[in-house]
């Protein structure tokens, strides 16, 4: 029995190190950024010959948003005789023929727009894209998601970095329409701009691997045939693309000035939806170029940072692992008379937790120019990280195993002020109802530790299970309720 203690307080330790060692790897990406974020791109000049441009619109049952998207990629600033639509269009529903109406009523204008609908969605979001390059008429290709709404100076901010012969893809920064809706909503936008602002800077200027977000950028077609196109065999295929045409030697760039406004995920299944989808889709791709990656010839430094950025989703597992020794980890440390050891869980949740403060309370700086709200809300956004984690960590989980799924989109609602509503709207995210049960067992359970430590005087412990306690019962218990608030939709998505 001592030594199945010993086991389970070892590898309590063991998962709190290697969570230590990624969140501290946040501290080199706060370094990267700022040795190297005024190291501005140069202005490029202005083409002597303006590059033909073709805007692919990927789109499968986008009812509510599918006019907006059309109407703003029509309504690019650039020479019309210049700029080729492509409206993608996989949908199983009405919003074929609103697309197809739009498109019809475009072209009679003097568009060059060409509607595109595939008969099986082969290859899911990747097919279709394919589908559109081998009829693009386009030097460059501008991808734009439904929930997106580019703005009119898109084109002119991005197209002239294309001078450089060696550029490959441009990437712009996502704005989020609306930020303000809900709580979820807010901790979603602060999640995205760390990432955004942060991170792809840090690793663009620094010279590191970055990748196209699979919206809001443009690529030089000529780099997407180079690097075999685009490939469906995982579920993030832009991320794929990415790292094997930076292996190809192409050059990325990334402007994060200039803002592509975006519809964030306002239903709690739709968001677990969207971070399942793009976590077993990161490890599907790490499986599948890490070896080529450590085993090319880019420096150790770009090697390290690639290996950071795509093994990241690992530590959904990670927190999978603390999630159930933490509670029998400390009752043995209390029956055992180990209560000196509790002084871990204070001392790694200060470490673990200092750079992930800084981390988003400077993102939110940058961005947003304050940092208080987010500092406030700093407990809601790591409680939503721990609560994702049985979510996020079965795909991890499916990609391990070479388990397939479908490409699952996330539904819009065209929500962009407090007074729009997704209730009742013909869409939902998928709802996994053991992974819901076992998001609020376990909220339960860490209710149970709580009550635990205060009876054994463990006051320490208190701030770090509560944590985990909020986590599950917010993700689970907001997933359970907006079912029910949701009425009948459609769910095969």
């Amino acid at each position: 029995m001592a030594a199945i203690e010993y086991v389970i307080v070892g590898a309590y330790i063991a998962v709190l190190l290697l969570l230590m060692v990624y969140c501290g790897h946040r501290y080199h990406i706060l370094y990267l950024y700022f040795r190297h974020k005024d190291d501005g791109l140069s202005e490029p000049a202005a083409p002597e010959r303006l590059p033909r441009v073709t805007i692919q619109l990927p789109v499968y049952n986008e009812l509510y948003v599918i006019e907006r998207l059309i109407l703003a990629a029509a309504a690019l600033e650039y020479p019309r005789e210049l700029l080729e639509i492509q409206v993608l269009d996989d949908s199983t529903d009405d919003t074929s023929h609103i697309a197809r109406q739009l498109a019809d009523e475009l072209r009679d204008s003097g568009y060059t727009i060409t509607y595109l609908h595939r008969g099986q969605r082969t290859g899911y979001k990747a097919g279709a894209l394919a589908a559109g390059l081998s009829l693009a008429s386009g030097d460059l290709i501008a991808v734009f998601d439904a929930d997106f709404v580019p703005q009119p100076d898109f084109l002119k901010r991005t197209a002239p970095y294309f001078a450089d012969q060696k550029t490959g893809m441009v990437q712009t920064r996502w704005g989020h329409v609306n930020r303000s809706y809900s709580l979820l909503t807010r901790l979603q936008a602060t999640l995205l701009d760390a990432h955004f602002m942060l991170e792809h800077t840090a690793r663009s200027r620094s010279g590191r691997f970055f990748n196209f977000n699979g919206t809001a950028g443009m690529w030089r077609k000529r780099c997407i045939e180079d690097a075999g196109g685009w490939q469906h065999d995982t579920l993030t295929e832009d991320l794929d693309l990415s790292y094997r045409a930076q292996l190809k030697g192409w050059q990325f760039i990334y402007l994060p000035d200039t803002v592509t406004p975006a519809e964030i995920p306002v239903d709690m299944n739709s968001f677990k939806g969207q971070q399942h989808r793009w976590a077993k889709g990161g490890i599907e791709t790490t499986c599948k170029l890490l070896p080529h990656i450590l085993a090319g010839s880019q420096p150790l430094r770009v090697k390290l940072e690639s290996f950071f950025h795509l093994t990241g989703n690992f530590n959904y597992l990670l927190v999978v692992a603390l999630a159930l020794l933490t509670y029998p980890a400390l009752v043995i440390r209390i029956e055992r008379g180990w209560t000196h050891l509790a002084a871990c869980d204070l001392i790694c949740f200060a470490v673990a937790g200092l750079p992930i403060a800084l981390y988003y309370c400077i993102a939110s700086m940058e961005v947003e120019k304050k940092w208080l709200p987010t500092f406030a809300c700093l407990p809601l956004l790591m409680g939503l990280g721990i609560g994702l984690c049985i979510n996020n960590g079965r795909g991890v989980f499916e990609a391990l195993t070479g388990r397939r799924s479908a490409f699952i989109r996330t539904p819009k609602f065209k929500i962009e002020s407090r007074r729009d509503t997704w209730r009742h709207k013909k869409y939902r995210g998928m709802t996994e109802r053991v992974q819901v049960c076992l998001e609020l067992g376990l909220g339960i359970y860490f209710i149970g530790a709580i009550l635990f430590a205060f009876k054994s005087g463990v006051y320490m412990s208190v701030p770090f299970l509560s944590l985990f306690c909020f986590g599950f019962l917010y993700v689970g218990g907001l997933s359970l309720c907006q079912v029910c608030a949701g009425g009948k939709a459609v769910r095969d998505l």
